[in-house]
């Protein structure tokens, strides 16, 4: 394969590098002042932030309830915990979001099961996760990858069907939105990340589960603290420490009224490297409602090539995910047999180039003119 590129400008060099993603960019200002009222307040553990915050999200998702746990991988755990009919313990799932969903799974000791993805959109599909279904399966986890929406309404059809539960892993995609509702209504559960990176991040690491089941909710509330249904009274097994703390609830709290600017911002930024791109870059979006542009995924079948050609304009880039989850080293020996083939040639494809809200207009121009001189 030839690859042909313009030249590097004389002065490239001598840019400052744009990266992936930048956090000290940031508007702290807000942060600091939430949590500055935390510490005055005293009160560290599941206060009245925890609370305002859990109501608030609530009303901005779309659900009856929320449930602040301590991190995205927790609530995904929980929300399958809470939501695994009686009798079965296979959860299925896609092999390409990074083993969060299949971490949870273990964790909560579930078989797991594995389902291809499609090939333009990156997602589960009613047809892709149809063909693994079985007797044993109780929980589909449905990503919804890259900020872009899944089909959960015609997935979650399939498998109310045949007793199935579906929960949504919404880490990537808060504020997405399909004709049927906010991702976060529209399974029986859903898992929300709030790490620092994400369209809506904490200042460490926090999570939320989110339903319209008061049973589930009452659930996961108890599985959050030790199992407790009351002070020091067990209730429940499986339960652990996953407590969303109160600084990081005031900082979610401050910052939630800003997000769907923010997500304005990151559809604004891919829509242009989509504009700029050349035939051999195809960029990952939609540019709707329905996707939040958390990261600004690209394939390409020349993929070392596009990297090679981005560094040395002194542009990021990094790849969400190298190694599909059934491929990874740990777990061969259980998965290595499994074929996805969709899943396995797109890892080799997909690369992730700067995007996030307080990218510099030159820096935003800096890539689409990088873009537009690629081609293999």
């Amino acid at each position: 394969m030839q690859v042909t590129v313009s030249p590097v400008v004389s002065n490239v060099a001598e840019q400052a590098l744009i990266p992936v993603n930048d956090l000290a960019r940031a508007d702290y200002g807000v942060v600091s002042r939430a949590i500055d009222g935390v510490v005055r307040s005293a009160r560290f553990v599941l206060g009245e932030q925890v609370a305002g915050f859990e109501a608030e999200f609530a009303a901005f998702v779309g659900v009856d309830e929320v449930i602040g746990v301590a991190s995205g991988t927790d609530a995904l755990e929980l929300a399958c915990r809470a939501v695994m009919p009686a009798g079965r313990d296979l959860v299925v799932t896609a092999a390409n979001a990074g083993g969060y969903s299949m971490t949870a799974a273990r964790r909560a000791g579930f078989r797991l099961g594995f389902a291809d993805v499609d090939e333009s959109t990156h997602l589960l599909t009613p047809s892709t996760v149809t063909a693994v279904l079985n007797e044993r399966v109780g929980v589909v986890v449905v990503t919804h990858l890259y900020g872009r929406a899944a089909d959960v309404p015609g997935i979650k059809s399939v498998c109310d069907l045949l007793g199935i539960a579906v929960v949504e892993d919404c880490a990537q995609a808060i504020g997405a939105r399909l004709p049927e509702g906010m991702v976060g209504s529209l399974g029986d559960a859903a898992a929300f990340s709030f790490y620092p990176t994400k369209n809506l991040g904490a200042v460490g690491d926090g999570g939320a589960v989110a339903t319209n089941s008061a049973e589930v909710a009452h659930h996961v509330r108890m599985f959050r603290q030790y199992g407790w249904d009351g002070k020091y009274r067990i209730g429940i097994d499986g339960g652990r420490n996953s407590r969303l703390d109160e600084i990081q609830a005031a900082v979610l709290r401050a910052r939630l009224p800003l997000v769907d600017g923010w997500n304005l911002r990151r559809r604004e930024i891919l829509s242009r490297y989509a504009a700029a791109s050349s035939s051999d870059v195809q960029v990952l979006g939609v540019w709707d409602e329905s996707d939040v542009c958390h990261l600004g995924v690209v394939v390409s079948r020349g993929r070392q090539a596009l990297v090679d050609h981005l560094s040395q304009r002194g542009i990021q880039t990094d790849v969400h995910y190298p190694v599909p989850d059934h491929r990874q080293k740990a777990f061969l020996s259980e998965y290595g047999s499994v074929d996805l083939p969709v899943t396995e040639r797109l890892a080799e494809q997909v690369l992730s180039l700067p995007l996030f809200p307080e990218l510099r207009e030159d820096e935003i121009e800096r890539v689409c003119d990088a873009l537009r001189e690629f081609s293999l």
